[in-house]
């Protein structure tokens, strides 16, 4: 079979470019003396030609700029918003008190001072780097492992399900490494004296309740993170999807980086805000369990209710989930643009054939 008429099962990414040389030298590389596909040689194309940096995909190197990306996504984006996630969290936690956004930064401010708006940056900040190493870099390995076993054909047919499967997998292991210092964080947003961060905080965490306390909010956060991560990778990948397909009159191959990268912002916010209300009632059960020293899912129904559960400090979350999700996935292309990658989306996942 000649390489022109494989293409129909291999990721436009993977072939596409706006360069007729590279595009030569791509079908050269992909096809040996055989007519076979020499994946080993497949090399991606660095942002600025000449430039001569090279990351080959599914590489160690592919896999280690993913999880820097992860990193640069998800830890700074997270800190940036705290003050929106204090309010958040005292909302959940002492709604009687904290009823409205506006009065809630206000209460803040009045009690705590500008400081206290970041009170437990820094746990959110190496909490969320580590979640976004693991999510990310597990994702792309997750969902080339998922779509090699379903072979080329079905991976294509059954996309949406594969980028279900690799996010869920992915976002099992993120939430071991988030678990510790979510619990420090809830513990110091909403407990004004407990600590001033996270290096008085987490020993005396520990100290407290053991380092078992650390994880007794993991099933709670695996309930609100696993959802939101399935939704956020599916939603996204699907809508950029569309975006190409029917809103841009260009196909994706030709557009600028900058085009694209709009458009996985665009894809992003649309995509968070779908995660945040699928996740809000565990978002909900996780700042109640943290913030209270034998509470329980019960304790958390009696006090809230379903109703409360469901929509408690969501339109707030919408707002700071949308907008997170949204420079996430834009933080994360354009590094992934940086080191010479195609940006994600807009392509069935890549299998063997």
């Amino acid at each position: 079979m000649a390489f022109s008429d494989r293409k129909c099962l291999i990721p436009s990414y993977l072939y596409s470019t706006t360069s007729a040389n590279y595009s030569k030298n791509v079908s050269t590389s992909l096809e040996n003396h055989h007519g076979h596909i020499d994946k080993k040689n497949f090399l991606i194309a660095a942002p600025k030609e000449g430039s001569g940096y090279k990351v080959e995909m599914y590489s160690p190197e592919f896999y280690a700029a993913c999880t820097i990306g992860g990193i640069l996504s998800c830890g700074p984006t997270h800190t940036a918003v705290t003050p929106l996630d204090l309010v958040k969290c005292n909302m959940q936690i002492d709604p009687a008190k904290y009823k409205s956004i506006s009065t809630g930064f206000g209460i803040l401010f009045k009690e705590q001072g500008i400081r206290g708006l970041f009170r437990g940056w820094a746990p959110t900040l190496l909490g969320y780097s580590a979640q976004g190493a693991c999510k990310y870099g597990f994702y792309e390995y997750f969902k080339k492992y998922y779509a090699d076993l379903a072979g080329a054909e079905n991976a294509i047919k059954y996309k949406t399900l594969i980028y279900l499967a690799g996010s869920a997998s992915a976002e099992v292991i993120a939430d071991v490494a988030l678990c510790p210092f979510e619990a420090v964080k809830v513990r110091v947003q909403t407990q004004p004296g407990f600590a001033r961060g996270l290096s008085d905080g987490l020993p005396k965490f520990v100290k407290a309740e053991g380092v078992a306390g650390l994880y007794k909010g993991i099933v709670p956060l695996w309930g609100r993170q696993i959802p939101y991560t399935m939704m956020k990778f599916a939603s996204f990948e699907t809508i950029v999807e569309h975006l190409y397909k029917h809103a841009i009159p260009t196909p994706k191959d030709q557009c600028s980086n900058t085009a694209q990268l709009g458009v996985s912002f665009a894809g992003g916010y649309l995509a968070g805000i779908l995660c945040a209300v699928v996740s809000h009632p565990a978002d909900n059960l996780v700042s109640f369990l943290n913030n209270a020293k034998g509470a329980t899912v019960g304790d958390a129904v009696n006090k809230l209710g379903l109703w409360g559960l469901c929509t408690r400090g969501l339109p707030l979350r919408i707002l700071m989930i949308g907008t997170l999700t949204g420079a996430q996935w834009g933080i994360y292309d354009s590094f992934k643009v940086f080191v010479g990658l195609p940006t994600t989306g807009g392509a069935p996942p890549p299998a063997q054939k």
